[in-house]
């Protein structure tokens, strides 16, 4: 299969929505494997000269000649088409490696926003140096923190009636999930809505806690390899995910109630599906095996994200 690279440029990024009528800037095959870089971070964000970090060429050109649109922070790289694939199939992502890509990241607290929204009154942006050597996070007060890379977006297309929308909220088409267990190694499967899938990817973490409470985590740009492949044996209503020892359901909703409601009923149907046992008797098992975290609670949709460990997958006698 073919390898491609798509990097982000002020031609090869949509800067905070994202829209069915994007034009790809690249087409593939199911089945090839693509590298997308991407940068992240507003002007007021970026760190000044003497602290020593490298700021990418792309960061700038961006901010001079992209326009953010409909609020959104994110920018974000693509889309990218799949030959072949149609809406109501299946793209699967295998993720095969994600790089950091440059020498630092950023935090931000800010005022009616995150978990407490009350508690904290002023705007604050800190950057973050990351030793890319011994991947780890270094903060102000002492502490270096191991750095888990991941990609807090990875997107198709919307549905085309739902026009342009914003990029904070996660969607059914994926977006601004930021589950931390999307690693390199885990292979995520988004439903498709349109015709050729139009993959996007950006919101880079360097690390980031179960929750993202204070609305951001040591956001920085990263360079990611995804095996992309058109799955039309498969159907999903959310997002799914599978790690290396684990099957995983996810749901986003302002109520965070009804994202359990929602990945514990897909949970359920996942397990009757490989296994063959009833509603009731998965229902049993996900009370007894199955892990309920929270993914976010600041991206306007909160997320769920239930957990198996795919030992208990075994097929009914």
């Amino acid at each position: 299969m073919a390898q491609h690279r798509l990097d982000a440029s002020a031609d090869t990024v949509h800067w905070g929505y994202f829209d069915a009528a994007l034009k790809p800037q690249l087409t593939i095959d199911s089945g090839d494997t693509v590298t997308i870089s991407t940068v992240s971070g507003q002007a007021s964000q970026v760190p000044k000269p003497e602290l020593g970090l490298t700021v990418p060429p792309a960061l700038t050109a961006i901010h001079k000649a992209v326009q953010p649109k409909l609020g959104g922070p994110h920018i974000l790289t693509g889309p990218v088409a799949v030959r072949g694939a149609m809406a109501g199939q299946v793209l699967e992502v295998r993720i095969k490696d994600i790089k950091l890509h440059y020498d630092w990241g950023y935090n931000t607290i800010r005022p009616l926003a995150g978990a407490l929204p009350d508690d904290f009154k002023e705007m604050r942006v800190i950057q973050i140096p990351l030793d890319m050597q011994r991947m780890v996070g270094k903060m102000s007060w002492g502490l270096e923190i191991p750095l888990k890379p991941f990609f807090g977006i990875m997107a198709v297309a919307p549905p085309k009636a739902w026009g342009m929308v914003n990029s904070p909220p996660p969607r059914k088409n994926g977006g601004n999930m930021d589950n931390k267990e999307l690693v390199a190694g885990t292979t995520l499967y988004l439903p498709i809505h349109e015709d050729g899938a139009l993959f996007s990817c950006g919101d880079g973490h360097g690390v980031q806690g179960d929750g993202e409470v204070c609305i951001t985590a040591i956001e920085t740009g990263l360079i990611g390899t995804f095996e992309l492949i058109v799955r039309p044996d498969m159907q999903l209503e959310w997002p799914m995910a599978e790690t290396p020892t684990h099957v995983m359901t996810m749901a986003f909703d302002p109520d965070l109630d009804d994202c359990v409601v929602i990945a514990l009923r897909d949970m359920i149907t996942l397990i009757c599906a490989r296994t063959g046992i009833s509603r009731e008797d998965a229902y049993t098992l996900c009370s007894l095996a199955a892990d309920l975290r929270v993914t976010q609670v600041v991206n306007g949709s909160k997320g769920i994200h239930v957990m198996l460990e795919k030992s208990m997958l075994q097929r009914a006698r």
